[in-house]
Order: structure tokens, then C-alpha cells, then sequence
């Protein structure tokens, strides 16, 4: 068999283009729906639409890159932006992504094994995804809980708008660079732990003002 490029890295076809790459893309993936459900989902199936980064879905997969999936994927991204950035809609949007942010961490992980079976596809897609997408909708959540506890919520349009940044580059940073994808997960993880000590201490010191 002749090398395959996968997301701009030509290898030979093997291991690590069937299960490596895909496992480092699959993590990105899941890592950006732990902050948000469905723009990584919608990245994904525009860039396996257009044949970008050298992104193939799996068979069962393919109607990701279907039209009406990407119209619905696409409404689905912008309802969601615009209502987490309303207060009360983004706690329900919150608690509601604890159920459905997994369930998309999976499809997303699971349909870039595109070299192996649809079943076997299916069981990595849940491996990796899902308890790496919760895990980082539990950092989210507790950085939102933080600023509303501490802000009045005044604060979570902001922590919002940085969270639909950093879902955004974490898809573009798997697409072409997935062997940087493991460093930038601990550095994600660390700047969502940080940003909510900084607002705690901010509202902290303001109380005692």
C-alpha cells in the first residue's frame, strides 16, 4: 500500500493512519463538543463535504457531509450560540449539553476512523469521545457555575464567547495539527481552571472593596 495523507501528514498506511491519527483527531473533536455540541460537529462535516485537511468520514458516517445534515447542523450552531449568551437559557443549554455533548463527542470521534469497520468505528468513537467531551463540559460547567455564583451571571456572555474561540481552534488545531492534540487538551483543561479562579478572585476582591 502507498503513503495516505490524513489532516496534511502524508504516512505510510498502517497503524498509524488507521488508528493513531484518527484516535489524535477524534480527542480534538471531542474536546471542542465538550464546550460546544454542534460547531464541531458542523466543522467537521463541511470539511469532509469539501474535501478539506484530508478528512474522510466513515461509511456509516457519510451523511454528516450530507446537505440537510449540514442545514441542520448549521441552525443547531447558531441557536446555540445566541442562546448561550442569554441568561437562564445557557444554564438549560448547560445541563442539557451533560446528556448531548457526549452523544456528539462520540459520532464526531467515532465517524473519522474511516479506514475500519462501522461497528469497530462506532465502539472508538464512544471510547475516546464521550468521557473526553463530558470531561470538558464538566470544566465548563464549573467555570460557568463560578461566574454566575460570582458575576450575578454578569460574566457569562464573556466566559461564553471565549468557549465558542476555544471549541473553534481546538477543531481547526486537530484538523491540521492532530499530534499536537494531546499538549492542547492539558493547556485548555489549565486555561478553563484558571479563568474561573481569576473571575472567583476578581468578585472576591470587589466584595471586599
Amino acid at each position: 500500500m502507498g503513503p495516505i495523507e490524513l489532516n496534511g501528514i502524508t504516512e505510510a498506511a498502517g497503524p498509524l493512519g488507521t488508528w493513531v491519527l484518527p484516535a489524535l483527531l477524534g480527542l480534538g473533536l471531542a474536546s471542542a463538543t465538550g464546550l460546544r455540541t454542534f460547531l464541531p460537529l458542523l466543522m467537521l462535516a463541511l470539511a469532509a463535504r469539501f474535501g478539506l485537511f484530508g478528512i474522510e468520514l466513515n461509511d456509516r458516517m457519510a451523511w454528516l457531509a450530507e446537505w440537510p445534515a449540514i442545514a441542520a447542523l448549521g441552525t443547531a450552531a447558531v441557536v446555540e450560540f445566541t442562546g448561550d449568551k442569554i441568561p437562564v437559557v445557557d444554564h438549560g443549554l448547560n445541563v442539557l449539553g451533560a446528556f448531548t455533548r457526549p452523544v456528539a463527542g462520540a459520532v464526531a470521534a467515532g465517524s473519522v476512523f474511516a479506514g475500519v469497520d462501522p461497528t469497530t468505528a462506532a465502539i472508538a468513537g464512544v471510547i475516546i469521545g464521550a468521557p473526553t467531551a463530558l470531561a470538558f463540559n464538566a470544566a465548563q460547567g464549573g467555570a460557568r457555575l463560578t461566574s454566575t455564583a460570582t458575576t450575578g451571571g454578569i460574566g457569562n456572555p464573556i466566559l461564553s464567547f471565549i468557549e465558542d474561540v476555544l471549541s473553534f481552534t481546538m477543531v481547526v488545531l486537530a484538523f491540521l495539527a492532530p499530534i499536537l492534540v494531546p499538549v492542547v487538551m492539558i493547556v485548555l483543561a489549565v486555561m478553563l481552571f484558571r479563568l474561573a479562579n481569576r473571575i472567583r478572585g476578581r468578585a472576591s476582591s470587589a466584595s471586599a472593596a
